[in-house]
């Protein structure tokens, strides 16, 4: 069965009490208002946490039985942020520090460890999604022998411990617009030639995916045929703008653009049978007054997956759909683990549904039964 989970980086929590108080006053009534059981966490720890986890095996075990008491799973943790998620301004420090950095390398250890005492009976290996190495400036010949020298250590600790445990934990590296990784086609080039595939590959997030206008059936191709594979999938929408020249999306942008978290925007130009290049603009303000607007743009603001935006503007959870398909139809046994992912919830408009604890846990809930429902046609979905 594939476990499908909801990513905790929309909670602020900086320490374990925050995280603690996170199960009874979101996951554990998400949990309820699904129906189930038992619901997956993709859990966010921030660095400090995680250290703090990693060095005591009594607080471990505590996590996992305040988990477990109240039908939490975690088969997966988010190991992107390393801190501050919800300070008033992220923007360019979610990227810091960067995989050329020592710290980078000893969180995600620490992460390998505590999921390691986590993951329930039932998961074949745990994931940890990280940044696609670091923005795209600055970044030269050294810095890329730096993260490749990072990964191999990771790796060496990585195989010490699924030896160990008898089930590996895999990085799962997440390609970003404005990354050194921006694309999957970069990622997959950059890795295919550095990586252990045991235990280095790939997460499809599929808002990503989406703003750099991939076709999802070719791109989970062409991680299958460079031998890397899908470790994690972030089920995500972007916003799609038809006609971002007119005045009406424009207005209706406005609303989207906010100071805490960085949304790219790309254009492709050309046509749908003669698709050009990819435009890009590293947040909204500088899209609308950089790119030409003469044709459709996709925003890197991840919406929520069952509440389409309100017109002029779409979301793109056809590429969601297709991304989910193609991994279906190319992924022997079952799917990878699958992480719903909308940390928009406190900066979206209030015209889109934001407004206080009820409205989120009821958002979260309606989120996980659209992608039980609607992405999964062949596979059992256990939410």
């Amino acid at each position: 069965m594939t476990p499908l989970s909801y990513c905790t980086n929309v909670h602020p929590a900086e320490d374990l009490a925050g995280v603690l108080a996170q199960l009874d006053r979101y996951a554990e009534p998400v949990r309820r208002l699904v129906g189930t059981d038992v619901l997956g966490l993709g859990l966010w720890l921030p660095a400090s946490l995680a250290a703090v986890l990693a060095d005591d095996a009594d607080l471990r075990r505590k996590l996992r039985a305040e988990l477990d008491a109240r039908g939490l799973e975690v088969y997966t943790l988010n190991a992107f942020p390393y801190g501050g998620f919800h300070d008033e301004v992220v923007k360019h420090a979610v990227y810091r520090p960067q995989w050329t950095d020592r710290r980078r390398l000893e969180y995600t250890v620490d992460c390998a460890i505590v999921l390691a005492d986590l993951l329930p009976g039932t998961a074949s290996y745990g994931s940890i999604s990280t940044l696609p190495l670091a923005w795209r400036t600055p970044w030269d010949d050294a810095d890329d022998r730096a993260a490749a020298d990072a990964l191999a250590e990771l790796t060496r600790m990585l195989d010490g411990m699924a030896k160990a445990n008898g089930r590996p934990i895999r990085l799962a590296v997440e390609p970003e617009p404005g990354c050194v990784l921006d694309s999957v086609a970069d990622a997959v080039a950059w890795l295919a030639p550095r990586v252990d595939p045991r235990y280095v590959g790939l997460c499809l997030d599929t808002c990503h995916l989406a703003v750099s206008f991939a076709d999802p059936a070719e791109t989970v191709a062409a991680i299958h045929d460079a031998g890397l594979s899908v470790v994690k999938v972030q089920a995500s929408a972007a916003l799609q703008v038809d006609e971002p020249g007119g005045e009406a999306a424009r207005l209706a942008l406005a609303d989207f653009t906010e100071p805490r978290y960085l949304h790219q925007v790309r254009e492709r130009t050309g046509s749908a049978d003669e698709p050009g290049e990819v435009l890009g603009a590293d947040d909204i303000p500088q899209a609308l007054t950089e790119l030409p607007a003469r044709n459709a743009w996709r925003v890197h603001f991840h919406v929520p997956l069952h509440a389409r935006p309100a017109a002029p503007l779409s979301a793109t959870t056809d590429v969601l759909r297709g991304a989910i398909s193609a991994l279906e139809s190319t992924v022997e046994g079952e799917l990878p683990h699958i992480e719903v992912e909308t940390y928009t919830w406190s900066v979206l408009p209030e015209t889109a549904g934001n407004g206080g604890d009820t409205a989120l846990i009821r958002g979260i809930a309606a989120e996980l039964r659209w992608a039980a429902a609607q992405l999964f046609a062949t596979q059992g979905v256990t939410e």
